[in-house]
């Protein structure tokens, strides 16, 4: 286990490269407020989103993970503890604000980023938007 990258998977790298390609800026592995030891793979602080790419042995994809058959019991109970860190770690983090975007390491990069890119711009504009008298379509109000 020891082996396995934890963080800078070949997957969060392509979102990275995507992400940054299109402009954004971002933190990586930012810790999650309240929670020791828990990250985020790539985090829009400015306007609270979280990026959590999961692996699909480690966080129990429907569609592919597998059960190891040697020592079962043990790998079944710690890959439901992970499951159920990964509940705790999306509520708290809605709690607090943040909006979190979760995506399986199997879901290709470009629809990966596309989905973040416009979460991102979407939450910009909630944020910017009252503050320069702007409607959701962007127009400004007659007010």
């Amino acid at each position: 286990m020891s082996r396995q990258a934890s963080k800078d998977t070949a997957a969060e790298l392509a979102v990275r490269r995507l992400l940054h390609a299109a402009g954004l800026r971002y933190r990586v592995e930012f810790p999650v407020p309240g929670m020791p030891r828990r990250r985020i793979d790539v985090a829009f602080t400015s306007v609270k989103v979280a990026v959590l790419i999961d692996g699909c042995f480690w966080h129990g994809c429907p569609e592919h993970a597998t059960q190891p058959k040697a020592n079962a019991e043990w790998w079944r109970q710690k890959l439901d503890r992970n499951m159920a860190r990964d509940r705790e770690t999306t509520e708290h983090l809605e709690a607090q604000g943040w909006v979190v975007l979760r995506f399986w390491e199997h879901v290709p990069a470009g629809e990966v980023a596309t989905t973040v890119r416009a979460t991102v711009d979407g939450e910009r504009l909630k944020r910017i938007a009252p503050k320069h008298g702007l409607r959701k379509s962007g127009q400004a109000t007659d007010e």
